[in-house]
């Protein structure tokens, strides 16, 4: 059954419930109106009557002795002592008569409705006929149910009518929704008010455009990685070929170890990094920073290494750290342009921040951070800074900076600072990073191996 379907049936039943609750509210508020019309005169009519015989007027009550009202009176112990006809049958059981009392009583029987009251000597009773109101009632429920019976069918065709409009845009939306596809991620056009349909399609519309975003993120990436892949892989392939040719070439045979174990590596951190595993692969020893950094600097010819004489030691893996920094640099070398317009700095601080203290700098000037503070331990850090003097980062970069296969201007995988985010993170440390025009840093922070007492 079809939700439009649902929702008429459920519009109907509620219909048909409408109206019979109706009807049932109507019968009984005329049938209690009568008969509190009634009761209240009956109460009435027989108090005057038991005042009149209280008083010795007795002779100017003016009740017919036949009609709707009635009068009659009773003995004390019950018994009928007059009645308006011989045919009476209006008769109220002893067991009410013998416990009246000075005031008026209501009596209700099946056809008849009585009141009463004690007088001097006897009982008085006012009663009438109430099978008049049966079928006044009998009238009003047919004149009822024959309206409602015109008035269902009616109801039925305006709420159809009415669950026609109202879910135009829903059927608008759904057709929009169903033509969406994995080649088709356009938003879905939406012209309705904000209400919870409303809400519903702009949710839709988000999922979309993050489904857009992500596909074009993935065909980026794949396109970068296999250009990325095609260089090492055709190097790879010529010093094979001249191997083929040469067996006994030792240097080409070592740089095509070479090229096969970063190609190697690269595939390795792409898949460590799309299973979420970068942070489960660390091999902790304990590292002389600055040798580490030494050699990451080593590989970039033209980059700068300030560094205290004495290097602060961290325990970590010496690969991934290697990893974390030669992502950092090449990233840096990339954004400025030039190897010599980049630098590295080490140094130690009593807790990170978003501009550390800088010994090599007399002053630091405000820059614009991405990364908000956070509580890691107060206690010694070892800190490193990859600086280079390129552009800076554009603000708009700045909140996905560190995501999987976000792209700045200069181009690049996409991974490389997503990898060293979690490499830092692995090893107990983090990455912050500062912004300006002219300089962008990325400051890593280490847990400093304790000094032994």
């Amino acid at each position: 059954m079809s939700f439009r379907a649902r929702l008429i049936l459920a519009y109907a039943v509620l219909w048909v419930l409408i109206l019979a609750l109706t009807l049932g509210i109507a019968v009984y508020s005329v049938n209690f109106g009568l008969y509190g019309q009634v009761e209240r005169t009956l109460l009435r009519y027989v108090s005057e009557v038991a005042e009149l015989y209280a008083s010795g007027r007795a002779g100017e009550i003016s009740l017919p002795r036949s009609g709707p009202v009635v009068v009659s009176f009773y003995t004390l112990e019950g018994e009928l002592l007059v009645a308006p006809s011989p045919e009476f049958d209006q008769r109220v059981p002893k067991p009410y008569i013998r416990a009246a009392s000075t005031t008026p009583k209501p009596y209700y029987a099946p056809y008849f409705m009585a009141a009463y009251q004690a007088i001097p000597g006897a009982v008085v009773v006012v009663s009438q006929d109430t099978r008049y109101i049966e079928a006044i009632s009998a009238t009003v429920r047919t004149a009822l149910v024959q309206g409602m019976a015109f008035l269902l069918p009616v109801g039925a065709l305006l709420i159809v009518l009415a669950a026609q409009l109202s879910l135009i845009p829903l059927h608008r939306a759904a057709s929009e929704v169903e033509r969406r596809g994995p080649r088709n991620l356009e938003p879905i056009y939406y012209a309705g008010p904000k209400d919870d349909l409303g809400v519903m399609v702009e949710k839709v519309n988000d999922l979309l455009r993050e489904l857009k975003e992500a596909q074009e993120r993935e065909r980026a990436f794949l396109a970068e990685v296999s250009h990325e892949l095609r260089t090492p892989l055709t190097s790879l392939n010529g010093y094979l070929e001249r191997l083929s040719r040469n067996p006994q070439d030792s240097e080409m045979l070592e740089r095509a170890r070479k090229i096969a174990a970063h190609t190697a590596r690269m595939v390795q951190d792409l898949l460590a990094l799309a299973r979420g595993e970068a942070e489960r692969t660390v091999n902790p020893h304990i590292i002389h920073l600055g040798e580490l950094l030494r050699q990451a600097v080593g590989e970039y010819p033209g980059v700068r290494l300030r560094m205290p004489p004495r290097f602060p030691e961290v325990l970590g893996d010496p690969d991934r750290l290697l990893q974390l920094a030669r992502n950092l640099i090449a990233n840096a070398v990339r954004a400025a342009g030039s190897p010599e317009k980049v630098e590295v700095r080490v140094w130690t601080v009593k807790e990170p921040t978003d501009n550390p203290p800088d010994p090599y700098e007399s002053a630091d000037e405000a820059r614009t951070t991405s990364t908000p503070e956070t509580r890691l331990p107060k206690q010694p850090w070892a800190a490193f800074a990859v600086i280079d003097q390129g552009p800076g980062i554009p603000p708009e970069l700045m909140p996905r900076l560190f995501t999987r296969f976000a792209r700045g201007p200069e181009g690049g995988t996409g991974l490389g600072l997503a990898i060293a985010k979690q490499i830092a993170e692995a090893h107990g440390g983090e990455i912050r990073v500062a912004s300006r025009p002219g300089e962008t840093r990325f400051t890593v922070f280490l847990p400093l191996l304790p000094e032994e007492e």
